[in-house]
């Protein structure tokens, strides 16, 4: 555990080396001065959950690229092979200071707006859904760096499933196409769907059976996707990367 501890804060300090958390801040504030000058209360309320999953999701999996590919260049992994650290440890602890940094900075969005607006928030919800939402496609990062040759056919990876998985839901959440609650539950298969329907129970939506669905879809997804893909194809990546 105290390994763990030391892992999490190696971690974090490294976004910060990497320039995670400066570009994570302007982000952060890019998506407070597109949202600040909504004045229609009702606009903002469906906007900012779906600003705030995007922020969670899409960005978890290219900051976890983004870790992989700098440790990458600077042959980290030949390294961390001859001590005494667990893929596991490494694993998690990437995953675990992601979803800080990550927490950290959607949250301060939320509060800000709860002030300010008067956005009624059920935090105990909204946590529950941004830390699964962060730390499912934290892990699904991972799988698209063990994918991807160089940084810059991730980020064409990370386009792609955009147009497959957040395109649809985006037209389904405002209502533009793939309308209705039909699609809402078949939908649900989309990890940013899960999440979307996850988090609007934090502002405000009923708790229902998709609701229930999208915790048992980004739960299960996460526990499994780790223990039968990430960890295994993660030892196989980090001996090819030291060079062994």
């Amino acid at each position: 555990m105290n390994r763990l501890i030391v892992l999490i804060q190696g971690e974090l300090q490294r976004l910060t080396k990497y320039h995670v958390t400066t570009i994570s801040f302007l982000v952060t504030i890019i998506w407070f001065l597109l949202l600040y000058f909504i004045d229609d209360s009702n606009v903002l309320a469906m906007l900012l959950p779906f600003v705030i999953i995007i922020d969670a999701t899409m960005m978890s999996i290219i900051f976890i690229g983004s870790i992989m590919f700098f440790e990458k260049t600077e042959s980290t992994f030949s390294t961390m092979l001859v001590t005494p650290v667990t893929n596991q440890e490494m694993i998690l602890s990437k995953t675990i200071a992601n979803t800080i940094h990550s927490f950290i900075s959607c949250m301060a969005i939320i509060i800000i707006f709860h002030f300010v607006k008067g956005v009624e928030v059920a935090w105990i919800y909204v946590s529950i859904a941004l830390i699964l939402s962060i730390v499912f496609h934290s892990l699904l990062g991972f799988a698209f760096a063990f994918h991807s040759k160089d940084f810059t056919s991730m980020l064409v990876n990370v386009m792609i499933y955009n147009f497959l998985f957040l395109i649809p839901t985006a037209l389904n959440f405002f209502n533009i196409v793939l309308k209705g609650e039909i699609w809402e539950h078949v939908l649900l298969i989309a990890p940013t769907q899960a999440a979307v329907k996850l988090i609007e129970v934090g502002f405000g939506e009923p708790l229902a059976l998709k609701s229930i669905i999208a915790f048992l879809v980004l739960l299960l997804g996460a526990i499994f996707g780790y223990k039968y893909y990430i960890l295994p194809k993660f030892k196989a990546y980090a001996v090819k990367q030291s060079g062994v």
